[in-house]
């Protein structure tokens, strides 16, 4: 069965099976006759029980073993017994089957898109009054106060909350080598090519050998950064009610011919059409190219596996923004969130409210970045110490980055990440995900490529793009 076939299945099973309990909802999780009288059965069975029943897909241990020994630090550091389901490959297909059978949870961790499916079709509980009512979610220092509007429904409802700091893409660049040729940071498609140019000419890695490019990608992953030249974004866009998108547009044009240039000129990748984002990260760590498109956390994963490798090492992987567009705006995509949601048919809402606050303060931030004390890290004269194990799982068990400004890492950002993040918050926005959007990136990516290497001229391309998205009904 088809997931959107799964999901209406979904849908109905759980709506139907559960109208009473959606009725008996005053609208922030909490039964109506507790709210009423204070002393419903079923507040009385969870202030006494705590328990909260979960299902999440990077949330948790690494093994089924150390999620068991998850769940025993939550209930250690909270009172809660928790039950966390983490299925250990396929998670969205596993969700859908887990809602289409009717199984309560008390909390989902899924993804933005998900939500908004899931919100459709009437599974979620709205958390407005819960997130708004908040000391901890309502403070600024804690969540900013604008990175709300990424996950508000058009009427201004909160269905999930953040379950970590989701970041964006950019330019990377080797900034030693920026340094070594005496290049400035480029800010312009023109001076984005002198450098690039420069990386492939003028023997950056200092080997002798003409055996470096300048730009790797992973396809179309992640031209982002240099589409903002032209004005450009991603996905799709509503233009006086009409979808319409971007890279299918003449205004790409002039991108796909700078592309078609660096192709020419042995400048790009030749293999980057049908690189992985594996082999363009491998070309970049081995100084064969020196500027990749990728994610802010990258940079500072970068850093660290060379300086692991070498204390010494002159590389210096840096995240730039890309050019600006006509308009002066930079524009690079933001990955969609990771959120916390309630589905009506939770058991146990408020305790579920109750670990949403507790997952953004500091012990909540620490067990799901450095993992389970004792098994990854110790505590010694208030220094956390990892132990080898926290070292393999790399300081990531759900939330490898956060929002709480009042929580410091406790050995600090991996270089390079900061800067990073910041051209995140200042520049990145999410892209807007229609129906169909699969089958309309596949002929994006097709004609796409073709005006990339050269294989056919960008205006025939992009008139291409257009026809076969209108014949199949996917732009206006």
């Amino acid at each position: 069965m088809k997931k959107k076939a799964l999901q209406t299945v979904a849908a109905s099973m759980v709506i139907a099976s559960l109208a009473l309990t959606a009725c008996g909802s005053n609208g922030n999780g909490s039964d109506s006759n507790q709210a009423s009288n204070g002393k419903g059965t079923s507040q009385q069975k969870e202030a006494s029980v705590k328990e909260l029943r979960i299902m999440a897909g990077v949330v948790g241990g690494k093994t089924p073993e150390e999620t068991d020994l998850f769940e025993q630090e939550i209930e250690r550091l909270t009172g809660i017994k928790a039950d966390i389901t983490k299925p250990a490959s396929d998670y969205n297909t596993k969700l859908t089957t887990a809602i289409s059978s009717g199984e309560k949870y008390d909390l989902l961790q899924i993804s933005k898109e998900t939500m908004n499916t899931f919100i459709d079709q009437g599974i979620l509980t709205p958390i407005t009054d819960f997130v708004e009512g908040s000391d901890v979610l309502s403070d600024s220092s804690v969540i900013p106060s604008g990175e709300w509007a990424q996950v508000k429904t058009e009427d201004g409802q909160i269905y999930g909350v953040f379950s970590k700091f989701q970041g964006g893409t950019m330019p990377i660049v080797r900034q030693d080598w920026l340094d070594k040729l005496g290049l400035d940071t480029p800010e312009t498609l023109d001076e984005f090519y002198q450098v690039l140019k420069a990386f492939k000419e003028q023997d950056p890695d200092g080997n002798g050998k003409e055996d470096t490019y300048g730009l790797s990608t992973a396809g179309l992953y992640e031209i982002q950064g240099f589409m903002s030249a032209a004005g450009v974004k991603q996905r799709y866009v509503m233009e006086d009610g009409k979808r319409v998108i971007p890279y299918a547009t003449e205004a790409a044009i002039p991108v796909y011919e700078w592309f078609a240039k660096l192709y020419k000129e042995g400048i790009m990748d030749p293999n980057f059409a049908t690189n992985d984002t594996g082999k363009m990260r491998n070309l970049f760590l081995t100084d064969r190219v020196g500027m990749v498109t990728y994610w802010d956390a990258w940079v500072g994963l970068f850093n660290n596996a060379r300086l692991q490798e070498d204390p010494d090492t002159a590389f210096q992987a840096k995240g730039i923004p890309g050019p600006a567009g006509p308009d002066g705006e930079i524009l690079l995509r933001r990955g969609d969130p990771d959120v916390w949601v309630i589905p009506v048919n939770a058991e146990h809402p408020e305790t579920a409210m109750e670990f949403i606050e507790w997952w953004h303060t500091e012990p909540g931030i620490i067990l799901g970045s450095l993992g389970i004390e004792g098994e990854d890290y110790v505590k010694k004269d208030g220094q956390y110490e990892l132990t080898e194990l926290g070292k393999e799982h790399g300081m990531d068990h759900g939330v490898p980055f956060w929002y709480n400004d009042n929580v410091k890492p406790p050995f600090g950002k991996l270089p390079g990440v900061e800067e990073a993040q910041q051209i995140v918050m200042e520049h990145a926005s999410l892209e807007l995900t229609l129906p169909n959007w699969t089958d309309a990136e596949k002929i994006i990516n097709n004609y796409a490529i073709r005006a990339m290497t050269g294989e056919m001229p960008a205006a025939e391309a992009v008139a291409k793009m257009q026809g076969e998205l209108k014949r199949a009904d996917l732009i206006d």
